[in-house]
Formats: C-alpha cells, sequence, structure tokens
C-alpha cells in the first residue's frame, strides 16, 4: 500500500464516524505519527510504498479510531499554544477554546509589572505551563485533585523547561484560598448529566468523567471558586473561567452578586460564549 492509498483509506473510514474537517485532521495526525513526516513531505512521497511495519502500525490505529479512542490518546501527545504536550486518558485533551482563554489572559495581563497566577484544573497542565512559557517572570502554582494527572503536568513541565509549582488538592474542599495570586484561571467540570446525550462518544468514552461533568450541579464549581478567589486574590486580581456556552448569564450572576467588578463575558471563534473575566474589587 502507498501513502496515498493510506491517506485515502483513513479519510473513507473516518468520514463515516466524523465531519469532513474533522476526519482530515485525524488522518494527518495519523499518517504524521505513522510515517514520522510532516505535512508537505507526505503530500512529496505519496507514492511510497509503506513498510510492513508501517502498514501493521496502520491497521492498529484505525481499528483503534474506529472505536471513537481519541487520535491524540493513541499518539500520546497533542499540541496546544504551539507547544507539544504529553496526554493520556487520565486528561482531558485541550481544546481550541483553551488556547482562546490562555491568549486572553496573556493579552491582558502582561502588562502587571508581577505577576502569581493559580490553575485550579489543570489537568494535562497545558494552561499554567503555556502560561509560564509566554509569562516567564510569573510565578506560576497549578492545582488538581488527581494524582494522575499532576504527573502528567509534571512530565510536561519538565519536558518544556517550565518551572511551575504543582499543588494536589481539591478546589471544593481545601483552603487554598490562604495563598494570594494576581490572577486565577478554571477550566472546570462544567457538563451536565442530562447532556451527556449528546455528547460525542470519543469524549464520552475515553476522557476523564471527573474532569467533565459537575454531576448535580453544573455551577458547583464556579461557585465554589468565585466565593474562594475574594479571599485569594489580591485588590484589583482578576478571575478567569472556561465555561458551558449554555451557561454564560449564570456565571455572569453569580459573579456580580459577589461584588465582582469589569464582569466580561468573550464568545470564541465559532462565536459561542465560552470565556469569562471578573476583578476583585479593590
Amino acid at each position: 500500500m502507498t501513502i496515498a492509498e493510506l491517506q485515502k483509506t483513513f479519510h473513507e473510514q473516518l468520514a463515516l464516524i466524523y465531519d469532513t474537517r474533522e476526519s482530515r485532521a485525524i488522518t494527518q495526525l495519523a499518517l504524521e505519527h505513522i510515517l514520522n513526516l510532516n505535512g508537505p513531505k507526505i503530500s512529496l512521497e505519496k507514492f511510497r510504498l509503506l513498510t510492513t511495519y508501517q502498514q501493521q502500525q496502520a491497521d492498529e490505529m484505525l481499528e483503534r479510531l474506529q472505536k471513537h479512542e481519541p487520535i491524540q490518546y493513541i499518539i500520546g501527545k497533542t499540541w496546544f499554544y504551539g507547544l507539544e504536550f504529553f496526554v493520556n486518558s487520565t486528561v482531558l485533551i485541550p481544546r481550541p477554546e483553551t488556547e482562546e482563554l490562555v491568549d486572553w489572559i496573556i493579552q491582558v495581563e502582561k502588562k502587571r509589572d508581577a505577576l502569581s497566577i493559580l490553575d485550579i484544573g489543570t489537568g494535562s497542565g497545558c494552561i499554567s505551563i503555556t502560561l509560564k512559557h509566554q509569562l516567564p517572570n510569573a510565578k506560576v502554582c497549578a492545582m488538581d485533585i488527581s494524582e494522575e494527572a499532576l504527573n502528567i503536568a509534571r512530565n510536561n513541565a519538565n519536558a518544556l523547561k517550565q518551572s511551575v509549582q504543582l499543588i494536589r488538592g481539591d478546589a471544593l474542599n481545601d483552603d487554598w484560598q490562604k495563598e494570594s495570586y494576581n490572577i486565577i484561571v478554571s477550566n472546570p467540570p462544567y457538563i451536565s448529566a442530562d447532556e451527556k446525550e449528546i455528547m460525542h462518544k470519543n469524549v464520552l468514552q475515553y476522557e476523564p468523567h471527573t474532569a467533565l461533568f459537575a454531576e448535580g450541579d453544573a455551577l458547583i464549581f464556579y461557585r465554589t471558586i468565585a466565593d474562594k478567589a475574594l479571599q485569594s486574590l489580591t485588590p484589583g486580581g482578576a478571575l478567569y473561567f472556561e465555561i458551558n456556552e449554555n451557561k454564560g448569564d449564570d456565571v455572569i450572576e453569580l459573579l456580580r452578586v459577589r461584588g465582582y467588578k469589569n464582569i466580561e463575558l468573550k464568545t470564541d471563534m465559532s462565536g459561542k460564549p465560552r470565556m469569562v473575566r471578573a476583578e476583585k474589587s479593590n
């Protein structure tokens, strides 16, 4: 089988599961991994025959993809804000809208003279590590309840040579608010149980449910973090959330009643309300 024939097979099979754009993106990642070539070189060598080992790899990978397993877990890595991150099924796969949240923080907060940042529910560490990479003078702490997730974040911080303090902690019950920060950011669990039936199988079957679902109360993490952040944020400090696109008004209201000011709801590249920023009053 040639590279071109392999590419066609992947496209055709994955198009039965994903839309055209996503099936092409997954195929590209799969071929780059199997062939150890980048996109342009794949096109230049499209008539080259696969080795026996590459054919075996491709067959095994396609079988896993047809079972809806995410390509990022299969190859063990993904890219976020131009950086390569290790991922496995103990952490969420970083999303493009989270990149937008990180970019928003960087653009707004880079003018501060000193920065102390806390990332709550860090998972792979994509938010905290990227912020440290882009804001090298900032002191960055990252917290997660999962030791497995912290191990992944630690590996990523070491691989990317970024100094991030990693803390095991429960956002809902631990006393993390005793420390002071200029910036607190969180992409907490926010999917309600009744949304499970409309979720894609590659998310529902493979990504960690503790990082996805806020069982019983979709806003519990927002309320708790907003309450504790009032004690932890420095005067004029900012709280950033990634949110469920259907809960923007609710999150704004819970921040308003707690006395936060300059509350801003931001849409992502698809026009969906997915990010909120609010400041603690002086």
